[in-house]
Order: C-alpha cells, then sequence, then structure tokens
C-alpha cells in the first residue's frame, strides 16, 4: 500500500472546540439511548395502529450537535415538525421525508402507501393527518423520556425548508437522535431533535463535586475507613553490627522488655497503645490497656 492510498484510507479528522465541548458524557448517552429505544418501539406500535401497516422503528445514534449543525445535515425539502416546549425558547423538531409522510397518508386513506417520487408540500387534509400522527408520537415521547422531558411538549407548525425553519439559534445545543423506520416495504429516515437545556439538567453531573469547605471532616472520613498495619512489638534493643553479623542459631540476644510490661501497639512506627499478651478461641490476641494521646 503506497503513503498516498493509506492516506485516502484514513477516516477523516473532525474540528473540535474545546471552548464549546459538543459531546455527550458516556453515562448521559446511555441514558438517553434507552430512552429513545423506547420511544422507537412506541412510535412503531403508533405507525402500526394508525396507518394500518406493519412498522418497525430503530434509534440508529443519538449525539449532540449545534442547531446549525443539525439543520446542515438535512435535506433541503422535507417535512420539519417544529414542537413547542413550555418555558423554553427552542423547538423540538421531528424530521422525516414528506415522501415518506405521504405515503403514511396514502396508506391510511385505503391506499397502497406507495411513496411518491418527489418531495412536495402537504395538503389541508395530508397536514392534518400528519399532525394528528405527530401528536400521538410527541404522547409517546413523552412517556418514553419520562422525567428526562419536565417541559410539556407540543406540535407548533410544519416547515418544508430545513434552511428557514428557525426552530432555534443557531449555537444552540441540540440532543439529536436518528431513526431508521420501516412502513410497510418502505424504508426511511427520520431525526428527532430536542434542546440540551431541556434534558442535560435532568441527567445530573458528569463529575459531581462537593464542597470543600468542610474538607478537614471529608478527609478524616476518608481515613477512617482505610485499613492500616497494626503490629505488637517489644521494646527495641540496641545492638552493635558486630553481633549481629556473629548471630548463629541458639544464640541468646536478651532485650530490654520487663516482664511485667505490656508491649507496645503501633500504626506502623507510631504507637498508639499499650496491649497484654492474650488469646481469642486458638488465635494468639492483645487487650488494651492503655492508649496514647
Amino acid at each position: 500500500m503506497t503513503i498516498l492510498q493509506a492516506a485516502a484510507d484514513a477516516p477523516e479528522a473532525q474540528v473540535y472546540d474545546f471552548r464549546r465541548p459538543t459531546t455527550l458524557a458516556r453515562e448521559h448517552s446511555r441514558v438517553l439511548e434507552l430512552a429513545f429505544e423506547t420511544f422507537a418501539r412506541q412510535w412503531a406500535t403508533q405507525l402500526t395502529a394508525k396507518v394500518r401497516v406493519l412498522s418497525q422503528v430503530t434509534c440508529d445514534s443519538v449525539s449532540m450537535q449545534t442547531y446549525d449543525e443539525y439543520a446542515a445535515s438535512l435535506p433541503a425539502t422535507t417535512a420539519m415538525v417544529l414542537c413547542e416546549l413550555d418555558g423554553l425558547a427552542p423547538k423540538g423538531v421531528i424530521q422525516f421525508p414528506t415522501s415518506a409522510a405521504l405515503a403514511w397518508v396514502n396508506a391510511m386513506l385505503g391506499g397502497q402507501g406507495t411513496p411518491t417520487a418527489t418531495e412536495r408540500t402537504f395538503t389541508q387534509i395530508e397536514h392534518a393527518l400528519v399532525r394528528r400522527l405527530m401528536d400521538d408520537a410527541l404522547e409517546d415521547l413523552r412517556y418514553s423520556l419520562s422525567s428526562l422531558l419536565m417541559a410539556p411538549i407540543a406540535v407548533d407548525a410544519i416547515q418544508y425548508n430545513s434552511q428557514f425553519a428557525q426552530a432555534a439559534a443557531t449555537s444552540e445545543l441540540m440532543i439529536v437522535a436518528s431513526f431508521d423506520l420501516r412502513v410497510g416495504e418502505n424504508l426511511t429516515t427520520a431525526t428527532l431533535a430536542l434542546p440540551a437545556i431541556a434534558l442535560l439538567p435532568q441527567l445530573g453531573e458528569t463529575n459531581p463535586t462537593s464542597s470543600a469547605d468542610n474538607a478537614r471532616e471529608l478527609i478524616d472520613a476518608q481515613l477512617a475507613h482505610i485499613p492500616v498495619d497494626v503490629s505488637l512489638r517489644l521494646a527495641p534493643a540496641k545492638v552493635k553490627p558486630s553481633v549481629v553479623l556473629r548471630l548463629a542459631v541458639g544464640d541468646l540476644l536478651p532485650l530490654p522488655h520487663p516482664q511485667h510490661r505490656p508491649f507496645d501497639l503501633a500504626v506502623g512506627d507510631q504507637p498508639v497503645a499499650a496491649a497484654a499478651l492474650g488469646a481469642n478461641g486458638s488465635r494468639l490476641a492483645c487487650v488494651i490497656v492503655k492508649t496514647e494521646d
């Protein structure tokens, strides 16, 4: 393989702005994935019941993007259902091809559900039927997200141009979920974008920190649960190196520890108490007779 071929096969690097991180924490991403997978199953059940065609919806990915990045990834002409969130300026978006929605409407009215070849706007009847489908989808969304979505959400309008449908400011962070929809034999993709400010507060902090005001109490509480080595020892004896080097089996080494004096109980090299030798069943033990300050 040549250098040019290796460079061509290498994945394209994406520019990352550390001043404005747009990456979901792993624990947040997993919680959102589970919620959107639940929504996908609920949405599939709802489509099957309303369109009367076996439907399947699968959550493909969950990411965080700016609204500008999200809008730029959409086709120029597509159905964008703007969803109003109570108390929040940015809107949510449910996006899917108009041709797929027209096929759903066709099946609902007794047709074969064949998708149209071109994208076009909805008629008044089509608009009413699609809006009813979206109302039901939002009910499933509220159920699936549960406590993650505190603000009430409702359909506001349907737009058809992704570049002119200003659901949020260009720099607004959005949680974007991508779905694969199979309605009958027709396969298409859809996206759901919700303002990050509507979901992230309920997910909690990724790296929670504790206040340093009670640092001493926190350190004491942590140290109190750390295991340490405890030794029971005699009073030390001073011996010359020449004596140590001549030690042999059977030699006696006198110790200055009196027979009546308790042993020293030490943690590391620090004496903490005095203890008498005893027993606990078949094991040796010590009885604390005095503690050090």
